[in-house]
């Protein structure tokens, strides 16, 4: 009976022999089965006659073991598929310019198509067609230069796969997974951690290959012992998280490449006894605010453009940062006006926001920080507006991971552009690479704005949660009618507005201008 990938392969082994795609990189843990796996779709490929997509397959490791391994490793695929191998053996050529020779390690089958194992000069892959495997990719002396070669292949039908463990992040091959991620190349990109093999049953397939029991208490004792093995190395070695190099995530020449004069930093900051005032008090002066402050900047929306926003929420210690962007024409993304709000209670910040959202013309979609408290305010904002306009999202790794590379080439690309504004420079400069993705360090981060209070870099995840919102969400498109700010702001929290109180002045509410503070009521 001939056995198929179905009942052999783990389901991540099965998710990447499946994926079609012309170019597919994979991250992944030391020893969990990729390149076995890979040798596999090799001998099938290379077994097939033309008409059923059978080609040549071009094995680029970065040693001689690892060719003659997946030489072995192709060949027992052809033989548990009862495909037929001609023979498998070494050859010698020159290389392009005639001067050296090169062994490969060669399986031909009766279809005519070979798997031929290479050394990795780029030069080897000139002139041939077929499927390139290039294994280990972050320990190739010339990655780029490899692959471009590879892809060359792809014009007539070839295909490319990279597979490789983590080699710190400022590898080349980190680059290509933080490109493919931040939608700079149409590829495939697949991640295959230890413990998520684990849990796929790969300890399982140990014990069925080495005749032992599987017991749960077994298999943690495994996993503790290649957690030993690997020690300080464990993160990159097993988990996928490239160690960390020097320097932070974004450069200041980025990050002012970017900035443009114009849009306000509107700042509220209330003293730690305004909630002891009455809720009447705090009602109208919250409203005052909102029609001294934020009339300016809403009237100067333009009405003809989407609109998006995204908050980081902070309530002690750390700043509330609302985010709003509009896209313009050339698909631009211009940062009109942020508003950060310290020591601000929930009450005030919803009706703030609410007041903001409002009065978005065209409003597509926001992305608001719904971790911890935050999630109270998120969920006023998605009771407003429904989920599939507001989503909150839980800032964690695999959030960061995902999407702040597309931030990051945003930046590069200048598609993104933000307010000239010395707080928002240090910010978005403060990001670091930490357990392998870009966020705010955990040891440090914080630094004294221009107003002297404290920050976290809180405006540098508003703008990541608004960016998200304008790329990667994907809204109803549905017209939402603008509001007069003449109409009550508070009642849009639900609040009963009483008399102004007697804050009536600019002068009272804080100085206005393109950063406009208010510092108590």
């Amino acid at each position: 009976m001939t056995n198929t990938p179905q009942e052999i392969l783990l389901p991540y082994q099965k998710a990447w022999m499946a994926d079609p795609s012309k170019v597919k990189v994979c991250e992944k843990s030391r020893r969990v089965g990729l390149s076995w796996c890979e040798a596999a779709d090799a001998a099938l490929t290379a077994a097939s006659v033309k008409q059923a997509g059978g080609m040549d397959v071009w094995y680029v490791g970065y040693n001689k073991d690892m060719a003659q391994e997946f030489i072995r490793d192709a060949a027992n695929w052809a033989k548990i598929f009862h495909k037929v191998a001609v023979k498998v053996e070494e050859e010698v050529f020159k290389d392009e310019d005639g001067e050296r020779e090169i062994l490969t390690y060669v399986i031909r089958f009766q279809s005519g198509y070979r798997v031929t194992a290479l050394s990795s000069r780029p030069s080897n892959l000139r002139g041939k067609q077929g499927v390139v495997v290039i294994d280990e990719a972050a320990f190739h002396d010339d990655l780029p230069g490899l692959i471009k070669a590879a892809m060359a292949l792809t014009i007539w039908g070839g295909r490319v796969r990279i597979i490789s463990t983590h080699n710190g992040n400022h590898n080349a091959f980190n680059e290509l997974i933080e490109e493919v991620r931040a939608g700079k190349r149409g590829y495939s990109l697949h991640r295959i951690p230890f413990d998520e093999a684990v849990e796929q049953g790969l300890y399982r397939r140990i014990c069925v290959q080495n005749g032992n029991d599987w017991t749960i208490e077994a298999e943690s004792a495994w996993v503790a012992e290649i957690r030993t093995i690997y020690k300080d190395n464990a993160a990159e070695e097993l988990d996928c998280i490239p160690r960390e190099g020097s320097g932070n995530w974004l450069t200041r020449i980025i990050i002012a490449g970017c900035m443009i004069d114009g849009p306000p930093v509107i700042r509220l900051a209330l003293p730690e006894d305004f909630v002891e005032k009455p809720e009447s008090e705090q009602r109208a002066a919250t409203r005052l605010w909102c029609m001294v402050h934020l009339e300016g900047p809403l009237a100067a929306l333009d009405p003809n453009l989407e609109s998006y926003f995204g908050q980081d929420f902070g309530r002690k210690g750390d700043l509330s940062v609302i985010w709003v962007l509009q896209k313009e024409a050339n698909m631009t993304l211009v940062t009109r006006f942020t508003v950060e709000l310290r020591e601000t209670p929930h009450e005030v910040q919803k009706t703030i926001l609410l007041t903001i959202l409002a009065r978005l013309p065209r409003f597509r979609a926001g992305a608001m920080d719904a971790t911890g408290s935050g999630i109270t305010l998120a969920d006023a904002a998605r009771s407003a507006y429904g989920s599939t306009t507001v989503e909150q999202v839980q800032l964690n790794n695999g959030w960061y991971r995902e999407h702040m590379p597309p931030l990051k080439a945003a930046l590069e690309e200048r598609t993104l552009l933000i307010p000239k504004h010395a707080d928002v420079m240090a910010d978005l400069a403060t990001l670091q690479m930490e357990e392998g993705v870009a966020k705010i360090p955990k040891s440090g981060g914080r630094s004294k704005g221009t107003d002297g209070g404290w920050r976290h870099a809180d405006s540098a995840i508003a703008l990541a949660l608004a960016h998200y919102a304008a790329t990667w969400m994907n809204p109803v498109k549905i017209e939402f009618q603008a509001v007069d700010l003449g109409r009550p702001a508070a009642d849009l929290a639900g609040w009963e507005m009483e008399p102004q109180s007697a804050f009536e002045t600019d002068e009272d509410w804080g100085a206005s201008g393109r950063e406009r503070d208010f510092t108590g009521f």
